[in-house]
């Protein structure tokens, strides 16, 4: 039983297909602009996840065609720019203000606006709101109650 547990405990490994990414850069620069360059583009099978911390084929895909273009020494815009027009504004994390992505820019005020009016609506019609006196068999009712 043990050798069995044992043997099942060796091929785990094998099972696991975790796969890691190896490449070669000319210089630290390229290195650093791909790094960043794949932290700040979204995944979009995970959609919050970014390049480089998902698995996705998609996301595998992605990173080496950014691999490819810092090699061949295309600037952060013009890699930024290819994304973009290959797979939308989405691959963005902070999608540029067009006239398609306005709600999401603006939108969360409108809520947080709506939200604070309506706070102050209900404030200043509860203060508002005068209590009406007891009457007095209900006053005394609850003397009754109190003294007892």
């Amino acid at each position: 039983m043990r050798v069995m547990a044992l043997t099942l405990l060796l091929l785990i490994p094998l099972l696991v297909q975790a796969r890691v990414e190896i490449h070669q850069f000319d210089d630290a620069a390229q290195e650093a602009r791909y790094k960043q360059l794949i932290e700040e583009l979204r995944c979009l099978v995970c959609q919050n996840q970014n390049l480089a911390d998902s698995n996705a084929e998609l996301a595998q895909d992605m990173r080496r065609i950014t691999y490819e273009m810092v090699r061949r020494g295309e600037t952060n815009e013009q890699i930024i720019d290819y994304m973009v027009s290959r797979y939308g504004d989405f691959v963005l994390y902070r999608p540029p203000l067009q006239r398609s992505t306005l709600m999401l820019w603006v939108g969360p005020f409108l809520i947080l606006g709506t939200a604070v009016l309506v706070l102050v609506l209900f404030i200043r019609r509860r203060s508002t709101e005068q209590s009406q006196p007891l009457a007095a068999e209900d006053q005394k009712r609850a003397r009754q109650l109190l003294d007892d």
